[in-house]
């Protein structure tokens, strides 16, 4: 048995630092529930001068990353840097040196999984992601062991903090967006540029992940149709909070007539829901499957110490077996089934006209729903005159119809503008 299991840490930022600070606050629990002590052995840096607040002596460190995946004394390698390369380079370098590998990369990962799957599966290695995907909320493993015999239907989140904070801003203080935007980047939950988040690349990222693992399927992030925040206005979240619904941005992936359907977007989604109390940052999954039913996963998905914590587990994990002599599971899509086009998806619609106030407006507005195959829910209208709306909720429908119907507005003379229009998650779906 091994007195110890060498890590080495590639990249000391906010989590990096976090991960090794934690590890050495809390040596000792973690050395009984391993069975060795895990010594961090060398960690790659791009800039060695600068100040960093870990316990850790000044001779591991090292800017050149290769040195780390290449030590024989190392058996564990931590990726915490971040984008595509060097990191796909130097974990495969890593895999094809026999060392086993944890990363919290979202945006490799849900770019070009399937290539590190393989490549890990074929050097007989593990590959651990938990922190990919929600920080410190535990998906991945469940979904891989804990729900590995179930059927999973569909998976409904809300997997990016800085939006959920935003929306959180705009619902409850009637923030506009740029202002409650810019709040959360004062808070550092966003980037400078926060494109990735409100733009929906980092949820769909996320939940490619999910869905290739839920489905055992070969999918990427770039199959996910996305749809950011940035046209969501305080008065879609009025009329939605009037209407009994909750404006988030749902990552939502779903086998359908034997494909995967998969997006990202803003949605009204019932108050009733558990999703529509998820506030602030936190992040929240809601697994539907065949046998168990809802399963709700939910709390900080975000942060150096909730992530750190995610990768310590796989850390602990891994080195369990490693001590053990044993292997955990690997993670190898097989699966070929197809995406589904968002244009064949099917959901209720919300929309929201500005109309002439004359006779036999509701009625030519009816039409065109008919005409494209769309039924009304319920409608209402606010305002007289020159501010007369119409604001209308459909029964399920087919995409391709209500992107139809949106075009059959813009072209009625009574229509003046179709203010906005957003995606209804409800019990009919």
């Amino acid at each position: 048995m091994a007195d110890a299991v060498g890590i080495g840490l590639l990249g000391c930022g906010i989590v990096g630092a976090e991960v090794a600070q934690t590890l050495a606050a809390h040596e000792k629990e973690i050395t009984q529930r391993v069975g060795a002590r895990l010594e961090i052995r060398k960690v790659a840096v791009r800039n060695l001068g600068k100040d960093r607040n870990v316990v850790l002596p000044d001779s591991v460190f090292t800017d050149n990353a290769t040195d780390v995946v290449s030590d024989p004394d190392i058996q564990v390698i931590i990726e915490v840097m971040g984008g595509i390369e060097p990191a796909r380079t130097l974990i495969l370098e890593a895999f094809a040196a026999g060392k086993h590998v944890i990363s919290a990369n979202k945006e490799l990962i849900g770019t070009l999984g399937k290539e590190l799957f393989d490549a890990a599966d074929r050097a007989e290695v593990e590959f651990s992601f938990e922190a990919a995907v929600a920080g410190g909320v535990p998906i991945v493993r469940p979904l891989k062991e804990s729900l590995a015999g179930e059927s999973v239907e569909r998976i409904v989140g809300i997997l990016n903090g800085t939006t959920n904070y935003i929306l959180t801003k705009m619902s409850e203080e009637e923030m506009e967006f740029g202002e409650a935007l810019a709040e959360a980047q004062n808070l550092g939950y966003s980037e400078l540029d926060p494109t990735a988040d409100i733009e929906g690349f980092d949820a769909a990222a996320k939940l490619s992940i999910l869905a290739s693992i839920a489905f055992n399927a070969n999918v990427v992030a770039g199959d996910v149709y996305r749809e950011g925040i940035t046209k969501v206005t305080l008065a879609d979240i009025a009329f939605a909070e009037n209407l009994g619904y909750a404006v988030k941005l749902l990552a939502i992936a779903e086998k359908v007539d034997g494909e995967i359907a998969m997006r990202v977007h803003p949605a009204m989604i019932p108050a009733t829901h558990p999703l529509a109390s998820v506030r602030d940052n936190l992040n929240a999954i809601f697994v539907e499957g065949d046998k168990v039913g809802e399963v709700m996963f939910y709390g900080r998905g975000a942060g150096g110490g909730p992530t750190a914590i995610s990768v310590i587990g796989d850390v602990i994990d891994v080195a369990r077996h490693i001590v053990g002599g044993g292997t955990g599971v690997r993670h190898a899509s097989t699966g070929t089934a197809k995406v589904r086009p968002m244009n064949k998806t099917r959901s209720q619609y919300y929309v929201l006209l500005r109309i002439a106030d004359r006779p036999g407006v509701l009625a030519q507005v009816s039409q065109a729903f008919t005409d494209n195959d769309v039924s009304i829910r319920s409608v209402l209208q606010e305002g007289f005159g020159d501010e007369a709306s119409l604001i209308m909720v459909t029964h399920t429908a087919l995409e391709q119809n209500f992107q139809a119907l949106l075009t059959a507005l813009r072209h009625l003379d009574i229509v003046e503008d179709v203010v906005s229009s957003m995606r209804v998650q409800s019990a009919e779906d």
